[in-house]
């Protein structure tokens, strides 16, 4: 082994001051610099307006972005201090911006509950963006102070007198840290919903002055959880019509949940502690879960309602098929694991939370007997098809080896073991798989072939799934299982590449490939393994040779101004040969991949559920609501 160096002693420690750590190590406190440490940014400033307003301060929050690749996030709040901090003899907002574990939130005698706890936040995105501007409207007077890269480049300056309170942040994320990544106003309108159905009364206004003409909605909810629970279940076939709601407080500890139940086999719980959302559960969905199953089986005995079935009780796994709920608990001193908040570590909170909503439930099942029924139906309806469906998952699983499934007239595998470097194509239609064959680097390139358009899994259960055939060989091709049963450590290829036509049914397999994975492989998505093939449109050959484009502009672009040119249009890869279909779609050095990300889960749900699902009704009114934004029509 080499020798890195001759010597380690004490002049070897490294001491970073101030924020320089967060510009040294970004990850350790926004989570990555992909899109989700990215906009993680704009969340921490959004937290702190939203926690003025979980005190009673504020009624109002803007969100702004702006055309030079900015945010600004404003309230009429207090505002943030401007007096001089007592041991720092510095301005409040200048401490709060610049110093880590500087805020008014840890003692509890500001926020009773706020979700940016830590401390970090204002000043982490400080030291993570090429330029801060706040400005304060505090004590009949604008104060203003602007900082780069974490550090103050003016002082807090009285700018005059102003009337009413409040915060305004405007930052530039540093290129330096993130590229030249540009915030998804989908993913900020995302989560500004989100945040009108867990603070009802709240107004919330999204703008986006980035486009032609400026974009601004305004997000205010008044009926809370029940109408989230009602929005992710637009499209989708209900058990029981009304939500089931319960609220509560315990030991300081504040429960709300809203849930329904649909005709599906998945499982859609989202949780919030102290309004951040909870992507990896915690002590509060545990909680949850158990209160779940006691209050049911509680019921189901004292109403005998399980009399005569082959089974006594109902288990929390045959109690998740179709439930659709949305959990949110608000604690004074929440402890998550990690800045980026994603699962609630809190012991106490559990058992906060399975006693609110086990009393509760009880209540609500004595009251609404036709929706305990209906849930009872559902879990005997799964645990009559467990053993069915654990027989087929057995049958897809990986063995360690494919040679005992049907799979090599289909699969053509890699000759690679090493899954970091290994890729599946999946590719539409029999021509095109064989163009890919030819054209692949068998030593890490694999492909699998799709004849026709896959099953669409919203409308179909697991049992009809696994019997779709296309869906077999997809599951048996990644090898790491699929639904509750995912593990990425046995997943056999790291890129997983949807390679289908330029053209309407193209799009349709696509998107029936990522219903397909959103629903029983959604950790392929947020594991940054699922792409797409971005194919050439249009190949234009004259004198100087061959341009391959993507697009119209590209189009428009590469034949100004040339003569004696021909185009040809690609609807199909099967109209281009190995050698072309390799130097567009599958060279690494020349292609161009689409990575799949998802942004905003309940978003996805909806979309999915009203796009793909069984009832005709909203799909048509949503059409009919976007039909003037349709730009590429294919009829």
């Amino acid at each position: 082994m080499a020798s890195v160096g001759l010597s380690y002693d004490a002049s070897s420690i490294d001491v970073l001051e101030g924020l320089e750590a967060v510009r040294r190590r970004p990850g350790m406190y926004i989570g990555d610099t992909g899109p989700r440490g990215f906009h993680h940014l704009l969340y921490e400033i959004l937290d702190n307006s939203v926690d003025e307003a979980l005190a009673g301060f504020a009624s109002r929050v803007e969100v702004t972005l702006h055309a030079d690749g900015s945010a600004s996030v404003r309230d009429d709040g207090r505002g943030i201090p401007v007096d001089l901090h007592p041991l720092l003899g510095r301005p409040g907002v200048e401490v709060v911006m610049t110093v880590l574990h500087a805020g008014g939130k840890f003692s509890g005698k500001v926020y009773k509950v706020s979700g940016g706890l830590h401390g970090v936040g204002a000043s982490v995105v400080n030291a993570l963006s090429e330029w801060t501007e706040v400005e304060v409207t505090r004590d009949g007077y604008l104060w203003r102070q602007t900082f780069s890269r974490g550090n103050p480049t003016s002082e807090l300056v009285k700018v005059g007198p102003a009337q009413g309170s409040g915060t305004t942040v405007r930052f530039k994320p540093d290129r330096e840290i993130f590229g030249d990544r540009s915030f998804s106003a989908d993913a900020v309108r995302g989560r500004l919903r989100e945040l009108s159905f867990l603070v009802p009364g709240l107004v919330l206004v999204f703008r986006d002055d980035r486009g032609d003409e400026p974009f601004e909605e305004v997000f205010l909810q008044r009926g809370g959880l029940a109408d989230f629970v009602d929005l992710l279940c637009e499209g989708s076939e209900r058990l029981f019509d009304e939500p089931l709601v319960v609220s509560g407080e315990r030991d300081g500890v504040s429960v709300e949940v809203a849930l329904l139940y649909e005709d599906s086999d998945i499982e859609r719980l989202y949780s919030f502690a102290n309004l951040i959302p909870t992507r990896d559960g915690g002590t509060h969905v545990s909680g949850f879960r158990s209160a779940l199953t006691r209050a049911v089986n509680e019921v189901c005995s004292r109403r005998k309602l399980l009399n005569g079935k082959k089974f006594d009780s109902i288990s929390g796994d045959d109690l998740r098929e179709g439930l659709v709920a949305v959990l949110s608990v608000k604690l004074p001193d929440p402890q998550f694991e990690g800045q980026t908040k994603g699962k609630l570590g809190n012991v106490e909170v559990k058992g906060a939370v399975e006693s609110v909503v086990y009393e509760g439930l009880c209540s609500l099942f004595e009251e609404r007997e036709e929706a305990l029924k209906a849930i009872v139906e559902k879990a005997i309806k799964t645990r009559e098809i467990r053993e069915a469906e654990r027989r087929a998952r057995e049958l897809v699983s990986r063995k360690g080896t494919l040679s005992s499934l049907d799979l090599p007239c289909k699969l053509a595998d890699c000759s690679s073991r090493d899954p970091r470097e290994c890729e599946l194509f999946i590719v539409e239609g029999d021509s095109a798989g064989g163009s890919a064959k030819q054209a692949r680097d068998r030593h890490f390139q694999a492909i699998l072939p799709l004849r026709g358009k896959i099953l669409n899994v919203e409308k179909a259960n697991l049992h009809k799934a696994l019997s779709n055939a296309e869906i077999k060989a997809i599951i048996q091709s990644l090898g790491c299982g699929f639904g509750t049963k995912v593990d990425l450590s046995r997943l056999r290829y790291h890129k997983v590449i949807l390679m289908t036509d330029a053209d309407v049914d193209g799009a349709h397999i696509r998107t029936l490939l990522l219903t397909f994975f959103f629903r029983y492989i959604r950790e392929l998505i947020e594991g940054g393994h699922l792409y797409i093939a971005q194919p050439p449109l249009y190949l234009v050959r004259h004198r100087k040779g061959e341009v391959y484009c993507y697009s119209e502009e590209e189009l428009r672009r590469v034949t100004s101004g040339l003569d004696g040119y021909t185009v040809q249009r690609y609807k199909g890869l099967g109209e281009m040969n190995p050698r072309q279909l390799w130097e567009t779609t599958m060279d690494p050095r020349r292609r161009v991949l689409y990575q799949v990300e998802l942004e905003d889960a309940a978003a996805a749900e909806e979309l999915l559920s009203l796009l793909m699902g069984g009832k005709v009704e909203p799909r048509r009114r949503f059409i009919e609501r976007h039909v003037r934004e349709v730009r590429n029509l294919d009829v």
